[in-house]
């Protein structure tokens, strides 16, 4: 999730969470860990606005839903780039537009309108000046290729032959990249024994096991190396080339039910640590060894209100307070997450002072923050103000519980940022101190009045002189 110079990692961000954090919360994760790559399932207004001036490359979403009057109308769609794309750039960083997902195997009723969606899109775009800036495809899952192994023989599902020409004649006409959705973890479980689970999560096979295309010889190290392979051969399948394929989703779900014993966060961790290394070596799949494979991981949040199997709700790296729900390398070089997210929470400006008041004295009663240095006299008392004092009480009840399912919130008073609230500037003020025969002049912080003594200057000369000794003027 590290925007290197060649092949990147990134990840998407669901929103079916119960208790959803916000988006200054979902930012200061990202940035916390180097996360310079997201994909949106929509054109969420408060995450484009919190991405923003953060240099994160965002793909920004075309729900289902939407493409039916995007379909049917040039000026529909370019009021949906008007209001979700030109309204963000170049500040947000948009880099795509994934146009519905999943189109063709999940809403095949819809998909006579995908291409027109996705050619009314583009159009808008080119008024606008922003086609080479922003590109546009449609995630397609694997299942659109029945027979995927070996490789060199797959081939996309011939009753959409029509449409799929017309998106690869779109993806080469405007240089853009297929988008695949590709899970091995689905590919193993419904593959009734098929493959061993080490060709599902990236480890390496005795030679007596190694997986071969008979056709072209080629060795496949991992199935997400085969899905992709298996995707270049079904485009090259229709005679065309020079389309590299991007996975938009990916990723080992960690936990689930009794009839689901793969799901567990031993083998989340190992696939997405294996799939991260691999991905971030640049290269690419046997039969396309010099186009890396560009990744995003699904997902960054577990998602507990979607429907189905436990394991549904359980693909995300970190749970809904920030915690991680194992640890991950992201760079690929082992030094792996943690739970070390510097995120802090401060109280919002222009909050309402009874709220806040209210905000602060439950902090330290009930929610038992250490509010012993914001007290008279002591070193974080300074500057005497409620929005400091409750940000101090807010941000250590929450360092403390957050992990425990502690919230930022503080009846809407508060906010999560990746600024460290004991980092603030301070108003400087002139200071006068008399020692002996002298009088000192210092810009001194405000806070530091609470200190026992000052840190003088006079030219090399530097002398520490008790308070209770100098005169102020």
């Amino acid at each position: 999730m590290l925007n290197y110079a060649g092949a990147f990692v990134g990840v998407n961000i669901g929103s079916d969470i119960y208790d959803l954090p916000s988006a200054a919360y979902v930012v200061a994760i990202l940035k916390a860990h180097q996360i310079g790559h997201v994909r949106l399932y929509n054109a969420n207004a408060h995450m484009l606005e919190a991405l923003s001036n953060t240099g994160i490359e965002v793909i920004v979403g075309v729900p289902n839903e939407q493409l039916l009057r995007i379909g049917r109308s040039p000026s529909v769609a370019a009021a949906w780039i008007n209001n979700n794309v030109i309204s963000y750039i170049p500040s947000t960083n948009i880099t795509a537009i994934a146009v519905g997902s999943q189109v063709l195997t999940t809403i095949p009723k819809i998909a006579p309108v995908l291409i027109p969606a996705m050619n009314y899109l583009h159009n808008a775009l080119v008024a606008a000046n922003l086609n080479f800036r922003v590109k546009i495809s449609a995630p397609q899952s694997m299942d659109i290729i029945p027979r995927p192994f070996p490789p060199s023989t797959a081939a996309f599902n011939s009753s959409w032959n029509s449409t799929i020409y017309q998106l690869l004649q779109f993806l080469r006409n405007t240089n853009s990249s297929y988008m695949l959705n590709a899970y091995p973890y689905y590919g193993y479980t419904k593959g009734d024994g098929i493959f061993p689970i080490e060709y599902a999560l990236f480890r390496s096979l005795p030679s007596v096991k190694q997986i071969v295309d008979p056709n072209t010889l080629f060795h496949y190290n991992s199935m997400f190396d085969a899905m992709v392979d298996a995707t270049y051969y079904s485009i090259a399948a229709f005679n065309f080339d020079n389309i590299p394929v991007i996975v938009t989703e990916t990723g080992w779900p960690s936990f689930g039910g009794a009839d689901e014993p793969d799901a567990t966060a031993e083998n989340a961790e190992s696939y997405n640590t294996n799939l991260i290394r691999r991905v971030l070596n640049d290269s690419g799949p046997p039969s396309q060894p010099k186009i890396a494979i560009n990744t995003y991981i699904y997902e960054l949040l577990n998602e507990d209100k979607r429907d189905g199997p436990t394991s549904v709700k359980n693909w995300g790296v970190f749970y809904s307070n920030g915690s991680t729900v194992y640890p991950l390398s992201f760079s690929g070089s082992g030094q792996s997450t943690g739970n070390s997210l510097a995120v802090f929470c401060v109280a919002k400006d222009g909050a309402d002072t009874d709220k806040l008041q209210a905000g602060l004295n439950w902090a330290c009663g009930q929610g038992q923050a250490n509010c012993t240095a914001i007290q008279a006299g002591r070193p974080c008392f300074l500057p005497n103000n409620l929005k400091s004092h409750a940000s101090y009480a807010y941000n250590d009840y929450y360092q403390k519980m957050h992990n425990a399912g502690g919230t930022c919130d503080f009846d809407g008073t508060a906010m999560v940022t990746a600024e460290d609230p004991t980092q603030i500037s301070f108003q400087f003020v002139p200071t006068f101190f008399q020692v002996m025969d002298h009088v000192y002049m210092q810009e001194v912080p405000t806070h530091q009045a609470a200190l026992d003594g000052v840190h003088l200057r006079q030219k090399q000369l530097h002398l520490w002189v008790p308070l209770e000794q100098a005169q102020t003027f």
